[in-house]
């Protein structure tokens, strides 16, 4: 009787090109000094690829991997030394949920009225947030499902091009690539807080499904991790090399959702959802300096937490670039949350009113 693969052997032996161009472009990044190499080294070369028509693979169940990996960084950013203000937490995630309000009507304005799509299309691809829970809500909807993707993966490409410039324009923060020593590169945890680590994602990921918590395999990790941290159980971290392996396959993740994708068939929609994502970041960028001039939190971590959508790729720009990532993981775990009760009462509610 023949040997037979597991299931998952074969997809990643097809993958293993795509991971090769996306450390290859964040290699080049890097070697350039280029802001978050690894993240948009991988992205970009991906995206030119997939627009080139090459057949790039999607990394399908090790995103979710990664989705873990980054749950478990990101809760090792609360620390029983944090020293956030619980009033100015609380007044900027209500500025937060008052600019997704203005966010979503600015993006179904401008997929009726500017892009001419469907009320169902317009809701859906509006959702400032949550592309995968989106996703599976409008597959039970009329909404055009190319549409809705297309116009979320277009986003999260802009935003994540333009959080370099922007946070430079601020000057709230230092974008110089660090360069870690090669013993740094090699550096791993110990036993016992590889043992916290891996238990962290493990119970996280199981916890996040258990709850129905929005990304469970990235919140859940995440609650777990920053409960070990914020009681001092473990001060456990992820080694650098991990975490430049999670930032290409989040990037390239990206980059593949192109894949298929004709400038000269789907120009219009790349094009409208390129100039609605402009908009969108315009907003954030107003919201997070009046609630930065009102309160006095960081610009760049008010920015990053109000940018819409891409949870998992914003959170690991915070955490890479050490802008405050416990502030702006709690940011978007609200917005998603909220985002994914309201929409099936808000997609009634517009149903009425065009009626």
């Amino acid at each position: 009787m023949p040997f037979a693969l597991p299931p998952a052997v074969p997809a990643l032996l097809r993958f293993l090109p795509t991971l090769a161009l996306g450390l290859a472009g964040g290699a080049a990044a890097f070697a350039i000094d280029l802001p978050l190499p690894w993240l948009l080294g991988a992205m970009l070369a991906t995206t030119l690829a997939s627009l080139a028509g090459a057949p790039l693979r999607s990394p399908g169940r090790g995103r979710q991997g990664v989705l873990v990996v980054i749950g478990v960084m990101l809760g090792s950013a609360f620390t029983p030394e944090m020293s956030g203000d619980p009033g100015r937490w609380s007044l900027s995630l209500a500025a937060m949920l008052g600019a997704t309000a203005v966010m979503m009507g600015f993006s179904v304005w401008f997929s009726r009225r500017i892009a001419g799509h469907s009320l169902d299309t317009a809701l859906y691809a509006g959702v400032p947030g949550g592309v995968s829970a989106v996703t599976g809500m409008a597959l039970s909807s009329d909404a055009d499902l190319r549409v809705v993707g297309m116009t979320h993966a277009v986003r999260i490409l802009v935003l994540l091009v333009a959080i370099p410039p922007v946070l430079d324009g601020i000057g709230h923060v230092s974008l110089s690539a660090a360069t870690p020593d090669p013993a740094r590169w090699l550096w791993l945890p110990g036993p016992v807080d590889a043992a916290w680590l891996a238990g962290a994602g493990v119970l996280g990921a199981w916890l996040g499904k258990r709850l129905h918590l929005p990304n469970a395999l990235l919140f859940g990790p995440a609650l777990v991790s920053s409960a070990l941290h914020l009681t001092g159980l473990t001060h456990a971290a992820l080694p650098p090399t991990l975490i430049a392996l999670a930032q290409v396959i989040i990037g390239v993740s990206v980059g593949v959702r192109f894949t298929g994708t004709s400038l000269s068939t789907l120009g219009h929609t790349l094009a409208m959802a390129a100039l609605q994502a402009l908009g969108l970041l315009a907003i954030a960028i107003l919201a997070a300096w009046a609630i930065h001039e009102a309160t006095g939190v960081s610009l760049a971590a008010a920015l990053l937490a109000y940018m819409p959508g891409g949870a998992p790729e914003l959170s690991l720009v915070a955490l890479s670039l050490g802008i405050d990532p416990a502030f702006v993981t709690a940011h978007h775990l609200l917005r998603i949350t909220v985002l994914i009760l309201l929409m099936p009462v808000l997609l009634g509610a517009c149903r009425r009113l065009t009626a």
